[in-house]
């Protein structure tokens, strides 16, 4: 997907992300009901499993998929040797003060839901070398939309070594203006492409 096909989209001023983030959650819901978003889930499975093989990571952060966001955790179960010798995590959000860590996961389903009321895990804090990041939106150099909390954002910026690696959709490519607390992913991944801003 070239970046003149997401040229539609308006660059939005901050306090416009949330119409764009209501608009691209739209969009993904409509595209999740067409017959292409179930070959898209393999096809992104595939580019994840090509590229962790590569990263080698020691620690890997996942995250416990939303509706509609793809389910790296399901995906990557089936291949259980991919993940052979890896630690897993996953992040634990906390309200007030909005802050973030990753904690060793064991496989197992959780048992327990962070202060956002998603998913997580009692384990010990770790520190992935590399993380999986969920996108509302994304853009080509590497900029997501979440879901307006920064807890991504703010855990990256504390921790500018490791490898982070944006799981979205195609449909879900935008264009918005970069915000001075937004963090640039090291790569985005999409059910079509590698983008490495």
């Amino acid at each position: 997907m070239s970046s003149s096909s997401s040229t539609h989209q308006p660059d939005p001023a901050p306090h416009e992300r949330a119409a764009l983030r209501a608009h691209l959650l739209a969009q993904r819901g409509h595209w999740l009901a067409t017959p292409a978003a179930h070959a898209a889930d393999a096809a992104l499975g595939h580019l994840l499993r090509d590229v962790l093989e590569q990263l080698e990571p020691h620690c890997l952060g996942l995250f416990w998929p939303l509706d509609g966001e793809f389910n790296a955790v399901e995906h990557l179960a089936g291949h259980a040797g991919l993940l052979e010798g890896v630690q897993l995590a996953l992040p634990f959000a906390w309200r007030t003060p909005r802050r973030m860590e990753y904690r060793r996961w064991d496989g197992q389903a959780p048992t327990l839901q962070d202060e956002c009321g998603i998913a997580a895990c009692a384990g010990a804090p770790v520190l992935p070398d590399v993380v999986l990041v969920p996108c509302v939106g994304f853009t080509r150099e590497g900029y997501r939309l979440g879901y307006g909390g920064g807890y991504f954002d703010r855990w990256l910026a504390e921790h500018p070594g490791v490898t982070s690696i944006g799981l979205a959709w195609s449909v879900s490519e935008a264009v918005f203006a970069a915000e001075p607390h937004d963090q640039a992913l090291t790569l985005v991944l999409t059910e079509r492409e590698v983008i490495a801003p």
